[in-house]
């Protein structure tokens, strides 16, 4: 596996994009919980990653509500489930954990939703912001919840409206 990577700017901070064999395989900011040794990005392409940076930049503009890129996610098999959950959660929409794991078929499942999701590499391009906790609250964002809500009130999702009329930060 030839892994590659680049670094952009974002209005929430540098991001750095990682490839594995020319195929988009993580997402992460520079105090992204759970990320990957530096090392394990490998070389440091600048090219390659232009339709990703493309997306981005639409997505921060507010003009782009889903991703079209190909990527590539590793996982077990319950992670895969719960990702492909994430991606069906509609722009602008949150789920909780224990709605996640109902539709799963279990809704005692809801930590380990929750460990799953926190182990998404592809932040934002597998929206996992889009997940809160059971009473709706932000919780549990490997890229820090300041992020989190950023990203949920640019896509106008309710909670981010309304916790930033109670003056939260």
């Amino acid at each position: 596996m030839r892994a590659t990577h680049a670094i952009i700017g974002s209005p929430l901070g540098e991001i750095t994009l990682v490839a594995h064999d020319g195929v988009l395989a993580g997402l992460y900011f520079a105090e992204h919980a759970r990320r990957p040794a530096p090392p394990l990005f490998g070389s440091r392409a600048d090219y390659g990653f232009e339709p990703a940076m493309e997306q981005l930049d639409e997505y921060f503009r507010g003009d782009r509500s889903r991703f079209d890129l190909p990527f590539s996610r590793r996982g077990s098999g319950f992670q895969q489930l719960v990702w492909g959950l994430l991606d069906r959660i509609p722009y602008g929409e949150t789920r909780t954990y224990g709605q996640l794991a109902a539709e799963l078929g279990n809704p005692g499942l809801a930590r380990e939703v929750g460990w799953a999701n926190g182990r998404n590499s592809l932040s934002i391009i597998v929206p996992c912001h889009r997940v809160l906790g059971a009473d709706g609250g932000l919780v549990g964002y490997a890229g820090g919840l300041d992020r989190k809500r950023a990203l949920l009130q640019l896509e106008g999702a309710a909670v981010a409206r309304q916790m930033s009329l109670e003056g939260l930060t």
